[in-house]
């Protein structure tokens, strides 16, 4: 038997036009010459790798970035030939599928670098991305090690050396002090890649900036810019551009019960109505990506107005609190973030956390609608 009915209540909507003008705003920042790299890692931030890739190719990108060597697999399954930067440690057992689908992983050592030339295809070189550590303390050499390391990679008649690269710790910060330490960084990376030069080995493109350093730090666009959160939709507080959220995510309420003052709403009865109301049962939770400590502190929209949410939000659904006299019914729709209502960035906020956090958790089992 097959499940063909289409759709559930709980959707992601995805506008693409607006990931797309958020890329070409990044391109009239940066200029004609220097190249974007566009990352879909985590299935680009939530919002579904595939269909994000296409459209950020047919827009300029020139490169995509992953984290997992499956990541990279799935895209080129899908018929994508960009060149497609791996941007983490990839296991022992996952190396020959790097040169397999023509992935472009970041090097940090001789040991990866060798395992990379030994899984090449006869004939065949694996382009590379030389990773320098200039202050994240995640990977990459160091930059006293990166001419070596150059010479080395170079010297291997498997490899292709393309590129090299470093990554921000605190790009996105205006506070003096961080910006301190990111011109520290690219100092040192400066320096990293002119010592790669003198040591007779061309650099490729060379790229550093993530979305903090594509606003606040221009000195770090180099050859190619990596802008995430930026493209999906979530700016820096403050800064002069205008970036668009991509996603939505809407439901339908599925029931609507009159409840008494004194009677509770959900798990624990942790909140209980201080007047007659009608309560809405929206079929969205936790398990949707949903999180449960906005329980008590988040709304829906619904017909332009925001309605609080009552009791615990469970795994797979939560309730509204429409107030004692209603004329919402049952199937109507409801945001609960993004479009006219807030945003994933305001809902972090009540999190104390970050929106990347909030995409990237929308799980797999809520479609994802593309919009034009």
């Amino acid at each position: 038997m097959v499940y063909d009915r289409p759709m559930r209540a709980t959707r992601a909507l995805i506008h693409l036009d607006r990931f797309c003008r958020n890329l070409r705003a990044v391109r009239e920042r940066i200029g004609p010459r220097r190249r974007i790299c566009v990352p879909v890692k985590a299935g680009a931030y939530g919002h579904g790798a595939v269909q994000i890739a296409r459209a950020a190719l047919a827009a300029g990108a020139s490169h995509l970035a992953v984290a997992a060597v499956s990541e990279g697999a799935e895209l080129r399954e899908a018929g994508i030939n960009a060149p497609i930067l791996l941007l983490s440690q990839a296991l022992p057992e996952e190396i020959p599928d790097i040169p397999r689908f023509a992935l472009t992983p970041l090097v940090s050592d001789r040991e990866f670098a060798g395992a990379l030339a030994r899984s090449a295809a006869a004939g065949a070189r694996c382009p590379i991305h030389l990773k320098i550590d200039t202050g994240m303390g995640r990977l990459g050499c160091s930059p006293a090690e990166a001419p070596g390391l150059a010479a080395f990679i170079a010297g291997e008649k498997a490899l292709e050396y393309a590129g090299t690269a470093t990554h921000l710790a605190a790009a996105d910060s205006g506070l003096p002090e961080d910006r301190a330490y990111t011109e520290g960084q690219l100092v040192r990376f400066r320096e990293a890649v002119a010592g790669i030069r003198a040591a007779g080995v061309d650099p490729g493109i060379v790229h550093a900036a993530n979305s903090g350093a594509l606003l606040l730090h221009e000195d770090s666009w180099l050859d190619m810019v990596r802008p995430g959160i930026l493209l999906y939709g979530y700016n820096l507080s403050g800064a002069d551009f205008a970036a668009e959220p991509v996603m939505e995510l809407v439901t339908r309420i599925t029931f609507i019960r009159r409840i008494q003052a004194g009677e509770s709403v959900s798990y624990g009865r942790t909140w209980t109505s201080p007047r007659d109301t009608c309560i809405a049962t929206l079929p969205v939770g936790y398990g949707d990506g949903l999180p449960r400590l906005l329980s008590g502190s988040w709304q829906v929209l619904i017909r332009g107005r925001l309605y609080p949410l009552a009791g615990r939000i469970c795994m797979d659904q939560c309730m509204a609190d429409l107030g004692p006299e209603t004329d919402i019914a049952r199937w109507e729709e409801a945001a609960v973030f993004g479009g006219a209502a807030p945003d994933a960035a305001e809902l972090a906020a009540r999190l104390g956390t970050i929106p990347y956090e909030i995409t990237c958790n929308i799980s797999k089992r809520v479609p994802r609608v593309y919009m034009p």
